[in-house]
C-alpha cells in the first residue's frame, strides 16, 4: 500500500509553471477519453447557503481511465466575499484514488489546477474553432481564472492586437489590465461591457448568479464567445449563435445559459456539438455564425492534470508523506 502524501500549492505552482502546452495536451486527451466512453463523470454536486446566495461549495467525483485509471474527487469554494478581503474567490483540494483499492493517494492543492484545466480547455477550444487570431479580445471579469485563461492562450498561438477588460470593480480592472500588459506586452485597456462584447474573441468569466447579458448586445457572425462563468448570456442570444459544450447532459444544469435556453424552446438542437466533437471532425464552426463556447467544467479534467502533476512530484521527490496516515492496514 502506498502512503499518503500531500502536494502543497507551492509545489503545484511549480509544476504548473512552463508546462502550459503540456497541460493543453493533458485535457485534449481527457476529452477524447470522454468521448470514448473511458471515463466516469457524475453530476457535480452544490453546496449552498441560505445566506450566502452567491457562494458555493462544488463536489466533482470522477474516474479516468486509459494509462491512468484513477479516481478522486475535487472540492473547491467560490466565495466571491473573500475578494473584498484581498483573498482568492476560489479554493480546492483534489484527493487522488487507487483505481485498484480505492484507497487515497494523495491530497493535492488544486485551485492552481483548477484554473490551469479551465484554461487549458479554453485554450483548446478556441484553437479548435479556428479562432486563434482575432483583431480584438475583451474579457469580463477581471479574476484569476480570466488572467490563467489569456496566458494559456497566448501558449497556445494565439495572437491578440488588443484587450479590453470589464470589471464591475474598476480597480480589478484596472489592475488586470496593468499585468496583461506588462507580463505579455499586449496593449490592455479597461472598458465598458459593451466594448469588452463588441471584440472578435470575447472571454466571460465571472460571479454571476443570473444573466444579465440580453438581445441589445447581439452576437455577430466570425465571433467566438467563451462562456467559461455560464451564466451571463440570456438565452436568446445562444438561440442565436452556433453552441458547443464540453458535455451536453452536464452543461444543461443548474441553471446555466443553456440549461436556461433549453427550458425555453422545449429542445436541445440548438447545441451543434461538443469539444471533441469538433476535435475529431464530426462538426465544424460555421463563419457565418457567432459561435458560443460553454464549459460546464469536468471532474475529469481535473484528474487528468492532477494525477500528471503527482507523478511528476513522485519522480521529483516533492510529495510530503503522512506517516501512519491509514489508521489500518491489515484486516487482522
Amino acid at each position: 500500500m502506498r502512503e499518503f502524501s500531500v502536494l502543497p500549492g507551492k509545489d503545484v505552482a511549480e509544476l504548473l509553471a512552463g508546462r502550459e502546452a503540456e497541460v493543453i495536451d493533458w485535457v485534449r486527451e481527457a476529452y477524447l477519453a470522454h468521448d470514448a466512453g473511458d471515463t466516469v463523470n457524475p453530476d457535480s454536486h452544490f453546496l449552498r447557503f441560505p445566506e450566502k446566495p452567491d457562494a458555493r461549495i462544488i463536489a466533482l467525483p470522477a474516474y479516468l481511465g486509459g494509462t491512468a485509471e484513477v479516481a478522486g474527487i475535487k472540492w473547491i469554494g467560490s466565495f466571491p466575499g473573500n475578494i473584498t478581503d484581498g483573498m482568492p474567490r476560489a479554493s480546492a483540494v483534489l484527493v487522488l484514488n487507487d483505481y485498484g483499492t480505492g484507497y487515497p493517494l494523495a491530497l493535492l492543492e488544486c485551485a492552481s489546477i483548477s484554473a490551469a484545466r479551465t484554461a487549458a480547455s479554453a485554450a483548446l477550444a478556441v484553437t479548435a474553432l479556428g479562432a486563434t487570431a482575432p483583431a480584438c479580445v475583451g474579457v469580463v471579469g477581471a479574476g484569476v481564472i480570466a488572467r490563467t485563461i489569456c496566458h494559456y492562450l497566448t501558449v497556445a498561438g494565439v495572437s491578440f492586437a488588443d484587450m479590453t477588460v470589464h470589471d464591475l470593480d474598476d480597480a480589478s480592472a484596472a489592475a488586470w489590465a496593468r499585468h496583461i500588459t506588462r507580463v505579455h506586452d499586449i496593449p490592455c485597456r479597461t472598458g465598458t461591457l459593451r466594448q469588452a462584447l463588441g471584440c472578435d474573441l470575447v472571454v466571460l468569466a465571472t460571479t454571476a448568479l443570473s444573466p444579465y447579458i440580453g438581445a441589445d448586445h447581439a452576437l455577430r457572425a466570425g465571433q467566438v464567445v467563451l462562456n467559461v462563468s455560464l451564466r451571463d448570456l440570456e438565452p436568446e442570444l445562444l438561440l442565436s449563435a452556433q453552441n458547443f459544450v464540453d458535455d451536453v447532459e452536464h452543461c444543461l444544469k443548474a441553471g446555466t445559459s443553456p440549461h436556461l435556453a433549453e427550458q425555453r424552446v422545449g429542445h436541445r438542437s440548438f447545441i451543434a456539438g461538443t469539444l471533441a466533437d469538433v476535435l475529431l471532425g464530426r462538426c465544424a464552426p460555421d463563419p457565418e455564425r457567432a459561435v458560443v463556447f460553454s464549459p460546464f467544467g469536468l471532474g475529469v479534467l481535473d484528474l487528468a492534470v492532477g494525477h500528471r502533476l503527482y507523478q511528476r512530484a513522485e519522480a521529483e521527490g516533492r510529495l510530503r508523506p503522512v506517516p501512519g496516515f491509514f489508521g489500518e492496514t491489515s484486516r487482522w
